[in-house]
């Protein structure tokens, strides 16, 4: 790390803020000082670009103004807004963190990082961001866009998701930011992160620091920051299972230690290879467009039961039996390291589910619609309502 003298640091203060004040973005939630809309922003933002979350965000503060409202809402209408944003733990703590401070702070945000940090969801840096951008704290930000802008500036040639080299840029960005208009300079890093420094390539001729960027003067800021490599992408092969039961279908409410916590789903499993072949599923783990409408069959003919295998693991989940495929059809997504191909298959119940077996319950069709669901789950509740719903074939 190169240390930063005054004259070096009040150069760099200036210059951030004077490119601020000309070129920085206007976002819904920089138009007031509301610390439950920055915080809003900031929980939605993270792992998500700031062109995805506008709209959320817009209907999510129609829906729940403040943090009275949020607090006094089902959790439910939470999940349901969120859907699409993925990471759906960010949904339920924003809930219990607005129920702590209706019930712990009397409906009073906490202004302090320290105070802050103690809400559930809400690490150091989201409680640096809220408590510089809401109440004009000196405090520090280091996420993403000005990680990377701190590792070229000063030049960090270590890993830079290292604890140590977390320390120095903390360190760093503690140093750097001033007490007049913290806010404004904190935003202001993540705009020139985002805009100008980015990733791979970052436009140092726009940049209002590059004469002070470390990386720069010594032509390295192509290599900087250093990471290491990614782990190896996972391929997964998951089966879903719509039972059908007349015009309702069977659901489970997912627990708190599986992904999508808390959120309503059809009956899923992770399969293994050798499952993999006794269901005939081809192709395992390769990428391949394809239609749902015009997918191939898996089966021989489309009234071949399930298998064994399959049916015991749904008899155990929701102590349901099934009849027949009734309609198959894939769907592909990915989860951080994970490319999953979820085969769906709709069929008949022939027995039904016994009542609260693991919060599985049934539903009407039209009740899908104001489920919480993930996106493959919406996604599989859609293909239902066309290609796959009461009443109709593939």
């Amino acid at each position: 790390m190169i240390p930063i003298d005054a004259a070096r640091l009040r150069k760099l203060r200036s210059a951030v803020l004077k490119w601020y004040d000309q070129f920085g973005r206007r976002l819904p939630w920089r138009t007031s000082a509301d610390p439950y809309r920055i915080w809003l922003s900031e929980i939605m933002l993270q792992q998500t670009t700031v062109v995805t979350v506008v709209p959320y965000y817009e209907r999510f503060v129609a829906k729940f103004p403040d943090i009275k409202s949020l607090a006094a809402a089902d959790v439910d209408e939470v999940l349901r807004l969120w859907e699409g944003l993925g990471y759906y733990s960010r949904a339920r703590n924003l809930h219990k963190a607005a129920l702590t401070i209706q019930q712990r702070h009397a409906g009073v945000f906490p202004r302090d990082a320290d105070s802050l940090q103690a809400l559930p969801g809400i690490g150091r840096y989201t409680a640096g961001a809220i408590a510089s951008f809401a109440f004009e704290q000196p405090a520090p930000i280091v996420e993403a866009n000005t990680e990377r802008l701190y590792a070229r500036l000063t030049g960090l040639t270590d890993d830079v998701r290292s604890m140590a080299s977390q320390r120095l840029l903390w360190d760093f960005a503690a140093n750097i930011v001033p007490r007049k208009r913290p806010g404004d300079f904190n935003q202001a890093l993540m705009d020139i992160g985002s805009q100008i420094c980015r990733p791979q390539e970052p436009v140092c001729s726009q940049c209002p620091l590059s004469s002070d960027c470390e990386a720069f003067k010594l032509g390295r800021q192509h290599e900087l920051p250093v990471r290491k490599p990614r782990t190896p992408v996972t391929a997964v092969e998951e089966v879903c299972i719509a039972i059908r039961r007349g015009n309702k279908f069977l659901l489970r409410r997912r627990t708190e230690n599986e992904r999508w916590a808390g959120m309503w789903d059809f009956l899923r499993f992770e399969i293994d290879e050798a499952e993999c072949k006794l269901l005939a599923l081809t192709n395992s783990g390769k990428r391949k467009k394809q239609k749902p409408s015009s997918a191939r069959s898996l089966f021989a003919t489309r009234n071949e039961p399930l298998t064994d295998t399959l049916q015991q693991r749904i008899r155990d989940l929701a102590g349901a039996k099934v009849g027949a495929v009734v309609a198959r059809t894939e769907f592909r997504y990915s989860v951080t390291r994970y490319r999953v191909r979820l085969t769906s298959f709709l069929c008949d119940g022939t027995i039904a589910a016994r009542s609260k077996v693991d919060g599985t319950q049934w539903f009407a069709a039209r009740e899908l619609a104001s489920l919480p669901l993930s996106k493959t789950g919406r996604l599989v509740a859609n293909w239902l309502a066309s290609a796959g719903g009461p009443g109709s074939a593939d």
